[in-house]
């Protein structure tokens, strides 16, 4: 089966590489699109005089996250056409990028050993709402 439109979810972390160029193995053939998709943390607000402070580490934390994915876009080695920095529910702001930009493939990230713990995991609740192919990758051992 070939793909038209890939969307690697990504965490700031060394084994999204490994995820980008599982992407490009099967977009290459194709000459599918790649795009990235990550999810920022929101600090907490917790009270109003530490809130300057925060927007100070919010935009931190984004300009570090989008360090992290131009630098997996330069070593990609073929075309990313977008990359997207998310914030919310990973399953519900996946399923929506996947209809808005006609997302045929869904790639995650998967580190849990056992089977249970694989059942039980965050893509779980991607492979069951965002309405297309999704493809869980081993993180665990060598590439």
């Amino acid at each position: 089966m070939t793909y038209s439109h890939i969307l690697v979810a990504v965490a700031p972390t060394p084994e999204s590489q490994r995820l980008v160029n599982k992407a490009v193995s099967i977009a290459r053939p194709a000459n599918a699109q790649i795009s990235l998709i990550t999810f920022a943390a929101d600090p907490e607000m917790y009270n109003q005089f530490a809130a300057p402070m925060l927007e100070n580490l919010r935009e931190l934390m984004h300009e570090e996250t989008q360090q992290f994915l131009n630098g997996l876009v330069a070593r990609a080695d073929y075309p990313i056409a977008t990359t997207v920095i998310a914030s919310g529910e990973m399953s519900e702001s996946i399923k929506s990028w996947c209809g808005k930009h006609q997302v045929d493939l869904v790639l995650c990230g998967n580190h849990n050993k056992s089977f249970f713990a694989r059942a039980t995991t965050a893509a779980k609740t991607v492979v069951g709402c965002c309405g297309v192919d999704v493809l869980l990758v081993s993180l665990q051992g060598n590439e």
